[in-house]
Formats: C-alpha cells, sequence, structure tokens
C-alpha cells in the first residue's frame, strides 16, 4: 500500500474562529511590530518599500500593512506538484493531501553493525537514501543527515547528488550559498534533459530557513530564497520557533508569531517572482525548559503542527511541517509512542509534506537505519487511519454472512480470502504478531533487531543508480563528486 495523497483534514486543534482570530493578530504584529532584517539584504529591502512596506532603516525594521500582505499572498499557488523521477511518487500537494517523508540535519548516525553513535557520513546518506527508495510507506527524501566527512565547499553538490543517485523519490534538502544553489539546479538540470524541462516537472526543491525567530529576516537564507523564486525551483518556507524560547510560551503566541514570520516570507516571494511556487513552512516547536533545548517529543508539537495546516489552508497555500521527532536517544518505546502521536495527529490534521517523519531520534541530532523502517511502518499505519472504512455492498457481506449462516467460519469464504490481504494493514514485516513459541524460536528478537534485520537485507541487495552512466560520467568531469 503506497498511500501517498490521502486525505486528512478529520482533526482540527483550532476552531474557524480560532484561525481568523489568529491570522488578524499575526497581521497586526507586521503593522504595529514589524520584522527586523540582517545587514546584507538592501535589494530585498529597496522591494519590499517599493511596493509599500514601511521601512525604518536606522533600526533595520519593517512593518507591513495589511492590504499589501493580503495582495501579495493570494498570489501564491494553491497547489505545487513536487514531482519524482521514479514515476510513481509524485506529490500533488493541495487542499488535505497528506505526504510524509525524511527530514531534518542530523550529525550523528547509529552505527547498523555496533548499533553506536558515529558521525554521519555522505556514504551514510547515500544508503539511507536507498534504503528509503525501498520503504514504500515514506513518499519523499529530504536530506535527514550532514556528511560531516567531506569539506563544507563540496557539501550542497555532493548531498544532492547522493540523494538523487540513490533515490528515485522527490529529493529536497537546504543549501549553503547561492553558488551552491546553480550548481544544483545545473546538476539537476543534466537529469532533467534541460532547465525548461526541470522547471515544468521539478523532482528537487529547496528549504530555505528564511526567518530567524522571533521576527527576523536571514540574509543568506532570504536571498537564496529569491534566488528559487526567480529561477521557478519551488522552496518551502521554513520557521521553527521554540515556545517559550524564541516565541511565546503559549500555542496561540507561538502560532501568531510563526503566521506573521510566513506571511512575510510569502510576501517577499511573491514580489520577488508573482506566482512563484512554496510551501507555508511553519514548524512550531517547543523549548524543553529545564535545559532549554529544543523539545522534539511532545504531544503539543503534534496539536500545534497539524494547527500549521489549517493556519495554511486558510490562506489557500500549501504546507510543510514536521512530525515525527523524538527525545528518545534510540528506537525505544518513547520514540514510538512520541513519533506514533505527532505523525498522526499531523496526519489527521491534513498536513501536505510532513518532514522528520522518519529515522529521526534525540531531538534531530541522530538518525539510524532501523529507525526509518520503524517509522515505515508507523506512516504506513497512519495512512491506513487516512483511508478510513469501506462502506458498499461487497465490502458489508450481506450474501457471505446468509451463505455461511448462524454458527457458521467465514474462514475458507471466497469473501475471506478475497479481502484477507487488502482489508488490513500489512506491514513491512517489522511488527511482531507470533505467538510466543514462534516467536522464541525465530531468535526472540525485539522491533529492535528486526528492524535491523530488515534495513541490512535491503543495503545488502544489489545497488540501483538512478543517474544514468553517460550523465554520471559528465556530472563527475563538472564537479567534484566525492560518493
Amino acid at each position: 500500500m503506497n498511500a501517498k495523497g490521502l486525505s486528512g483534514g478529520i482533526y482540527k486543534p483550532l476552531s474557524p474562529a480560532g484561525i481568523e482570530t489568529i491570522h488578524n493578530a499575526s497581521l497586526t504584529i507586521l503593522e504595529k511590530t514589524g520584522i527586523a532584517y540582517e545587514s546584507g539584504l538592501g535589494e530585498t529591502v529597496d522591494m519590499l518599500a517599493s511596493a509599500g512596506a514601511g521601512v525604518d532603516r536606522e533600526i533595520k525594521r519593517i512593518r507591513f500593512s495589511r492590504e499589501l500582505i493580503l495582495e501579495e499572498i493570494a498570489k501564491a499557488p494553491s497547489q505545487v506538484i513536487l514531482f519524482a523521477r521514479d514515476g510513481k511518487n509524485d506529490l500533488d500537494l493541495t487542499e488535505d493531501k497528506v505526504h510524509l517523508g525524511t527530514g531534518g540535519a542530523a550529525v550523528k548516525i547509529l552505527d547498523l553493525e555496533t548499533g553506536l553513535p558515529r558521525s554521519s557520513t555522505l556514504k551514510d546518506l547515500y544508503d539511507l537514501g536507498r534504503l528509503v527508495d525501498r520503504l514504500d510507506h515514506i513518499h519523499f527524501f529530504l536530506r535527514p543527515c550532514i556528511p560531516t566527512d567531506i569539506p563544507e565547499a563540496d557539501y550542497d553538490v555532493n548531498m544532492f547528488y547522493a540523494c538523487l543517485k540513490a533515490t528515485g523519490k522527490h529529493v529536497m534538502s537546504g543549501v549553503n550559498d547561492e553558488a551552491g544553489l546553480d550548481r544544483i539546479i545545473d546538476m539537476a538540470a543534466l537529469l532533467a534533459g534541460g532547465k525548461q524541462q526541470l522547471q515544468a516537472k521539478p523532482f528537487i526543491s529547496i528549504i530555505t530557513s528564511f526567518a530567524i525567530s522571533p521576527l527576523k529576516l536571514c540574509t543568506q537564507s532570504t536571498r537564496i530564497m529569491q534566488a528559487c523564486n526567480r529561477r521557478g525551483i519551488p522552496v518551502a518556507l521554513s520557521s521553527a520557533p521554540m515556545s517559550g524560547s524564541t516565541s511565546p510560551m503559549t500555542m496561540a503566541g507561538t502560532l501568531a508569531q510563526l503566521h506573521a514570520e510566513q506571511l512575510v516570507g510569502i510576501t517577499i516571494c511573491q514580489l520577488t517572482r508573482p506566482g512563484a511556487p512554496l510551501l507555508y513552512g511553519g514548524i512550531p516547536g517547543m523549548a524543553n525548559m529545564a535545559t532549554m533545548g529544543y523539545l522534539g517529543g511532545g504531544v503539543e508539537c503534534g496539536m500545534m503542527n497539524a494547527a500549521i495546516h489549517q493556519m495554511a489552508a486558510f490562506i489557500n497555500i500549501p504546507n510543510y511541517n514536521s512530525a515525527g521527532l523524538t527525545d528518545a536517544k534510540l528506537p525505544d518505546a518513547q520514540a514510538g509512542w512520541e513519533k506514533a502521536m505527532t505523525i498522526l495527529l499531523g496526519a489527521m490534521g491534513g498536513s501536505n509534506y510532513m518532514h522528520h517523519s522518519a529515522g529521526m531520534l534525540e531531538s534531530m541530532l541522530t538518525v539510524a537505519p532501523e529507525q526509518f523502517v520503524i517509522d515505515d511502518e508507523i506512516i504506513g499505519m497512519t495512512c491506513k487511519v487516512l483511508k478510513g472504512i469501506a462502506v458498499d455492498a461487497d465490502h458489508l457481506a450481506l450474501e457471505v454472512i446468509d451463505t455461511v449462516g448462524p454458527a457458521g467460519n467465514f474462514m475458507m469464504s471466497p469473501h475471506t480470502m478475497k479481502y484477507m490481504r487488502s482489508e488490513y494493514f500489512q506491514g513491512n514485516g517489522v511488527t511482531d504478531s507470533k505467538s510466543r513459541h514462534q516467536w522464541e524460536q525465530g531468535g526472540s528478537m525485539d522491533t529492535r533487531e528486526r528492524a535491523k534485520k530488515i534495513a541490512s537485507k535491503i543495503l545488502a541487495a544489489e545497488e540501483k543508480s538512478y543517474i544514468p552512466t553517460d550523465i554520471d560520467q559528465v556530472l563527475r568531469e563538472t564537479f567534484s563528486i566525492l560518493l
């Protein structure tokens, strides 16, 4: 069951009145408080001033009228399609259609053989891409870890190369600078058959963390965001405040601030290029008030991220957000319940592009191959929930009930044979449903051990490169490819 694009929207943590109240509060924030900016954004600030924004260059503050914000966000497309090269995993991001995949920038990985944490490498990134390519319930591949073993100057092009070689699913990541963006677009254009073909069916997209919460524009990321706009590459407008630290302690206050940041990002994109494809990228989080670190596994993260889809839908723009984070340090019971709650809440809320949904541990610091397998199972179960219960003549089975009759048995009924593998979730094999005797005979493995065995089997299989040999040769002659 590759159940991507199922409809959510059945969990609504915000009432219609609550959505409108938060939206109006965000507009008030932008009128009264405004947003600050770093040095180096002269052209962007000039563009905003020309459009009617109030700019105080002495204190580097920009204020926006409601009219300006509403006029520009109306230009953003209500549908964004992120394409896949495998022809099976295109992502139609519109309305309440749900897609779940990987994400993050972990710097550690739990080694598949030793189970111990170590620094993540370029080869790890490639292997995780191969793993995700074979896990049917993970719908896209957003770079989950940082290759710490290569020079920073070679990072962007090698990271995208490893991802594009490993999987035919849609690939998203951030980039370090505009020069890196240009190299990535050149690489992707070679695979697409030209830049026009890439713009027509973009199989890459870029995360741009344009906002430094609270309410400040980041120079580098804003410039990258606008460069993507001009080149027709879809962008996710990532802003990730933590309640109690970089946003108010309350969920409503965090959502109001975050929505204000998103409105500014969307406005900048549409002034840069009207109709530029983008994803409303609110990622509300929580600060651990005991340590002041990030608290990834709270159920409130699931609630707020479901609310983010409501806020994005209110202005008719598809959204990118987060689910599946955990504060657990290894694949254990805590990881299971924290991930399941936030993934289910976000999906039931209707979020269009939920990253972090597979593989993450330790509040985004660590990934584990076996965790991707476990999370594939959680995502599959979540999608089963979204499918709902089919009610028609054949599923009601009145004739079958009559044929079997009172005190009968449905075991050998043709109707049972017909539906036994489709009516109920089958999974990838990581869930154990054997008897204790069978489980003991199989080695008494726990969930993590079973997941490691599945991951090892996938990675031991023959490699499939999604970069043709002739193009690979051109890429290696053009760029410093290190994989």
